[in-house]
């Protein structure tokens, strides 16, 4: 019997073939009962295939040799290894062979207790654990680069064939990602909605994507059948993919170590994000309403199959759980919708009140809302913009640039000092003990500034950030302005919540009302 380390047989495999072969054929008392091979999995873990097979075969008497090219190719974790060798073995009455370390416990039966033993298994251990730190720092440096170290793409995207950790856009899947993400922002689809419609449309989701239509080995062992439908969780999981705005997010997973296999989730604080480092198939625009979204509660009408404009932004101001729609008739026959509080709707009176609003009064309420916030964000945009103009303020930014040249500066000057202090000390002009003294001090006085300056750098970008980010929203509300009529879109760019009061007022809160807050501040 042979075991060796089944896809196509790697040239290390059909060595250790060639020499186990000649060594039966020398050795006229050995029968080749079968062959076990676990070629490209690692020598750390003994659940592997053919040798859990092997074990099978042992425990029904079929065998009673094990032959080995060397201890390694047993195993490579030193105490199981020596486990199998001094006691699975003997207690099956299997004879053990490793040709190249000179073992046989039937020939030689000193041969397995040697100190030679251990030790070589603890080397190939060591062997082992080096090789796996070596591929995992290998790994990070590569992921911290931004380079794609997945055996697989996510759905849309494939390995560029020139540069395998790089990625090219696969346009007949990146069609339907951007057909996903249109039904969800624009079209108002929920994650049901878009599954049903893929598959009435019969596309196939991205495991059948990539068996059928692109001829890869890939295998989904999540899927429930093989009719390669689409799922609410794999639309989400799309939707939610930072990949398809060109940043690479990796190391999400990883193995406890190089003996316990087992794949455990890595906080999200420490997953490697490298942006803009493939082309995008989704504006980033359209991405971040996504994500909006995602966080609301939006039901699709089942009357209308339409999503309300209100849906996910309306709350009740005191328990605050979302407003449900009702329709009702007024005295004069006309029918209206309106809202009112969840809480008090499907739980208890008691545990809330109505808050109830019509849709009619919501929207002249809300559209005048957002005309008097745009207007007043325009005043003060255009106020600043006149104050700086004429020099009556320095930005921020300038202001932190000209703290980080004078501290600059004071380096330069301490630096100098300290190169003097050798010569003073050498011509006698002060101890060595004040020469120690001030070195000391300088020391302490560059180390102390340049953290400063460190702060004062990130502060620089952190400001620099947020000024394009308040660039942005400013220009999201200025488009707006004089609107006449709501629509979906302009609810998402524009408002967080909507809280309904139980006397009908309602309060909104707009998003980047933070950053109002500081122009009007400054």
């Amino acid at each position: 019997m042979i075991i060796g380390y089944e896809k196509q047989e790697s040239n290390s495999v059909t060595s250790q073939r060639t020499l186990l072969n000649e060594f039966i054929k020398d050795n006229k008392d050995l029968i080749i009962y079968n062959t076990y091979i676990d070629d490209g999995f690692t020598g750390t873990d003994f659940n592997r295939p053919s040798f859990q097979r092997l074990l099978e075969d042992m425990k029904s008497g079929n065998i009673n040799c094990v032959v080995v090219k060397d201890l390694s190719r047993l195993g490579r974790n030193y105490i199981e290894v020596g486990n199998y060798i001094e006691q699975v073995f003997p207690l099956f009455n299997i004879r053990f062979i490793a040709i190249n370390d000179g073992v046989d416990s039937y020939k030689n039966p000193t041969s397995t207790n040697t100190i030679l033993v251990p030790f070589k298994n603890l080397i190939n251990d060591e062997y082992a654990r080096d090789t796996s730190m070596k591929i995992r720092t290998s790994l990070n440096g590569k992921r911290k680069k931004g380079e794609f170290i997945g055996a697989f793409p996510s759905y849309g995207y494939l390995k560029d064939p020139k540069n395998k950790h790089k990625l090219i856009i696969d346009e007949s899947a990146a069609n339907i990602v951007k057909k996903i993400f249109d039904w969800n922002v624009n079209k108002g689809l929920g994650k049901i909605e878009i599954c049903h419609r893929l598959n009435d449309l019969g596309i196939l989701n991205p495991t059948g994507h990539k068996k059928i239509e692109l001829g890869q080995n890939y295998n989904n062992y999540s899927a429930l059948d093989n009719k390669y439908t689409w799922t609410p969780s794999t639309v989400r999981n799309i939707l939610n993919n930072e990949i398809y705005i060109g940043n690479t997010v990796q190391g999400k997973r990883r193995t406890k170590s190089y003996k316990v296999h087992k794949i455990e989730l890595v906080p999200k604080e420490e997953w490697v994000r490298v942006e803009n480092t493939h082309d995008s198939i989704i504006d980033k625009e359209i991405f971040e309403k996504a994500q909006n979204l995602s966080e609301r509660d939006t039901k699709v009408s089942q009357n209308t199959k339409k999503l309300s404009i209100w849906a996910g932004f309306l709350k009740c101001n005191d328990c605050m759980r979302a407003m449900n729609k009702k329709n009702s008739t007024n005295k004069s026959g006309s029918k209206y919708e309106y809202y009112i509080c969840s809480t008090y709707r499907k739980k208890s009176n008691n545990l809330c009140t109505k808050h109830s609003i019509k849709v009619e009064n919501l929207e002249k309420a809300v559209l005048a809302a957002i005309n008097i916030h745009i207007d007043l964000l325009i005043d003060v945009v255009e106020i600043e913009k006149e104050i700086n103009d004429i020099g009556v303020n320095i930005s921020r930014q300038q202001m932190l640039e000209d703290i980080i040249n004078r501290k600059q500066n004071e380096i330069l000057k301490i630096s100098n000092f300290k190169r003097k202090l050798y010569e003073d000390w050498k011509n006698e002009d002060i101890t060595k003990e004040e020469y120690i003294e001030y070195k000391q001090k300088y020391e302490n006085d560059i180390k102390r500034l340049e953290e400063n300056i460190e702060k004062l750098n990130n502060e620089k970008k952190e400001y620099e950030i947020q000024k394009g980010s308040r660039n942005e929203w400013i220009e999201k509300f200025k488009k707006q302005k004089g609107i006449t009529k709501l629509s979906r879109n302009i609810m998402i760019e524009l408002i967080d919540y909507i809280f309904v009061h139980e006397n009908g007022d309602i309060t909104i809160r707009f998003k980047f009302e933070d950053e109002l807050k500081n122009i009007q501040s400054t």
